[in-house]
């Protein structure tokens, strides 16, 4: 039989995805499992039927916790990407990319009250019954529904759906990214969706600002086409983005949904402090 230790263990791969999905920074993810291995060591659990279940509620409530202390995300906020080579694209690929979390998703999350992150992230996400969710947002069952239903409508009425087809969205990043090198700013226009939008993340003392329209958004991209010397092909929160690299240091994580063959959104981080922290090893 395995140990309180061995069962956590087991279990924090998931507690990490479940963190991650809450508060949309890795590093914050991991302080929150962190706390939650604290909290197992300080609980009689011998009770407890189903550890990992505890935990996983356990994790969502120190998750709502630090949500709640948080000051309000600006809105051309991005969230920590997770990055990983861009290989080839088969089968496996394409399953990451229709079971991930994509940057674009982590947006509309980041814009739902703590409580409608909560109910809408464990059941939706992680088939955590109502029963066990409405203790942790100390409402009843009833109103803990209605969380997750509201978040739910505010998630599928934001949320631009990708392309299903890997090779498709590879082909127009791909394309982007080679018409941002060369400046050309008709191809760039001839990729974007009319209503394409924007956001450009430099951080809290950065001129982060977000952008509507194919126009405005092909002059940004036509603006940083220096930069785009150092772009590479990755994949970003499981579809392909671009991480532009220059001296060895990252200067920008670019997310892209791509819908009907063009791009939709483009979600930017380029906030140093936190690009710091995100570990792109997966990519040499």
């Amino acid at each position: 039989m395995m140990t309180e230790t061995e069962q956590f263990e087991a279990t924090r791969d998931h507690l990490n995805a479940v963190a991650y999905r809450m508060l949309g920074s890795l590093s914050e993810a991991e302080d929150a499992v962190q706390e939650t291995w604290i909290r197992l060591s300080r609980t009689d659990v011998s009770d407890v039927e189903n550890l990992p279940g505890w935990l996983t509620t356990v994790v969502g409530r120190v998750c709502l916790d630090m949500l709640r202390a948080r000051t309000s995300r600006r809105e051309d906020y991005v969230p920590e990407p997770v990055v990983g080579a861009a290989g080839g694209v088969d089968p496996e690929q394409e399953a990451l990319l229709a079971d991930s979390v994509g940057l674009a998703m982590m947006v509309v999350l980041d814009a739902l009250s703590p409580a409608e992150r909560l109910a809408f992230v464990l059941h939706d996400m992680f088939a955590v019954p109502f029963d066990d969710i409405a203790p942790i947002v100390q409402r009843n069952v009833a109103a803990t529904r209605q969380l997750a239903s509201r978040a739910r409508k505010r998630v599928q009425d934001a949320r631009a759906v990708p392309d299903p087809d890997a090779g498709r969205q590879r082909e127009v990043v791909s394309a982007f990214l080679a018409a941002a090198r060369a400046g050309d700013f008709e191809a760039l226009f001839a990729l974007l969706d009319p209503d394409v939008v924007l956001r450009l993340d430099y951080g809290k003392l950065g001129a982060s600002r977000l952008v509507r329209g194919a126009d405005a958004v092909a002059a940004q991209a036509f603006l940083h086409r220096g930069e785009a010397q150092y772009g590479r092909l990755a994949l970003v929160n499981g579809g392909f983005g671009t991480i532009t690299i220059k001296d060895g240091e990252v200067i920008a994580i670019l997310g892209f949904t791509v819908a009907g063959g063009k791009v939709v959104q483009m979600n930017i981080l380029a906030d140093t402090e936190r690009l710091a922290k995100i570990d792109v090893s997966a990519l040499n």
